[in-house]
């Protein structure tokens, strides 16, 4: 496990890479169809994330400790990569159905952060500061809302 810690840490850049394109190698999967279909929600979401982002480092909620880019924000890998085509993989997969898209999201988002967070603040690469894990938790859940919320507004207009 520290060979593995050492590694990642040692080669950062070459992981944030990776963390970008490898979520971008299932995209062809999705189809066009329902590319086109989410792709206007994932870029609100992932906006959203950003400016998010920049207001979580001000009040310290958390910190990405390195980055791909030194005046980019740390998250931008996440963002671009599996944040956005696993928004559109959960959306294909569960929008039209509530439920399931509330516990999908639900899921995922606590695996993030219970799961994920900690790994990542091992590798050096991020923290949480001053927000709780719950709390985070609860942030991703008001994104997901506001992501279904976002979408089901977009196809009403589209229908009219």
């Amino acid at each position: 496990m520290k060979d593995l810690i050492k590694f990642l840490t040692r080669y950062e850049k070459f992981v944030f890479i990776i963390m970008i394109v490898i979520p971008w190698l299932s995209a062809p999967l999705l189809g066009k169809k329902t590319f086109k279909r989410f792709t206007l929600g994932a870029v609100f979401i992932c906006i959203f994330v950003f400016i998010e982002s920049l207001f979580a480092h001000k009040r310290l909620w958390w910190l990405f400790h390195k980055r791909l880019f030194p005046k980019v924000i740390g998250e931008l890998p996440l963002i671009i990569g599996p944040f956005f085509i696993g928004t559109l993989w959960i959306m294909k997969f569960t929008y039209g159905n509530f439920k399931r898209y509330f516990l999908t999201n639900f899921c995922i988002d606590a695996f993030f952060v219970y799961i994920h967070v900690p790994i990542l603040k091992k590798l050096g690469y991020a923290s949480l500061i001053r927000l709780s894990k719950f709390n985070f938790l609860l942030i991703f859940l008001f994104k997901a809302m506001l992501l279904y919320l976002f979408q089901m507004i977009f196809e009403k207009k589209k229908i009219r």
